[in-house]
């Protein structure tokens, strides 16, 4: 197995007077077992050097329920999201054809999502810069648009923290990432009081990241 995903994505209307076919969601789990989780590539981290990350904190060293600020911002500009939504080889008009989308719902084009998980999970390395593999999303939202002009931020929430079975220099953390457009995280920006996302929120992403420990 290389990878087993399930993924929801929104597809035009011919008719937006069409009602939607009913909705069938399969029955999936909330995260990934951490029983499930592997530790693939031969990698071992028995001589793991915290120098050449420049940070000392470990599996050990973070706790369910802690947050993390990651503290800096990245400001997006034209060039960059449209780069980086060619190098990924998304070809939808929403992130591409201005032409098309000046006369569109938002009058731009929007930032590709896959841009934003990618400057998220960038900013997390200053609070988890061992965080050196992502071993499973477990899922994730966009929960409003960016666009060029925007600046992200991004802080985490350790959900839960496992131990792999038969590796004694890593472990795993199931973190909770949360991305911010034009807001600092100093605040941990999150829900409304009616649970919908404060319209900061960009992100919302829930993945197993693989950390070494000190065995």
């Amino acid at each position: 197995m290389v990878v087993d995903y399930v993924r929801w994505v929104l597809v035009r209307k011919r008719d937006p007077q069409a009602p939607a076919p009913t909705a069938v969601i399969p029955d999936l789990v909330a995260s990934l077992p951490a029983k499930d989780l592997t530790l693939a590539g031969g990698l071992d981290l028995a001589r793991f050097d915290p120098s050449i990350t420049g940070s000392a904190h470990r599996w050990e060293d973070y706790e369910p329920g802690e947050r993390i600020d990651h503290m800096d911002g990245m400001t997006i500009e034209e060039s960059c999201h449209m780069t980086a939504t060619r190098l990924y080889q998304n070809n939808a008009r929403v992130h591409f054809n201005q032409h098309a989308e000046k006369d569109g719902r938002f009058g731009r084009r929007i930032v590709y999502g896959g841009h934003i998980i990618s400057l998220a999970r960038s900013l997390s390395v200053n609070g988890l810069g061992n965080a050196l593999k992502l071993l499973a999303i477990n899922g994730g939202r966009h929960t409003n648009p960016s666009f060029a002009g925007d600046t992200i931020f991004a802080w985490s929430e350790v959900l839960a923290k496992a131990e792999l079975p038969g590796v004694a220099n890593a472990g795993a953390l199931r973190l909770r990432l949360v991305a911010t457009k034009n807001q600092p995280a100093a605040s941990f920006p999150d829900k409304a009081a009616d649970g919908n996302p404060d319209p900061a929120v960009v992100l919302d992403f829930d993945y197993w990241a693989l950390l070494p420990r000190r065995g």
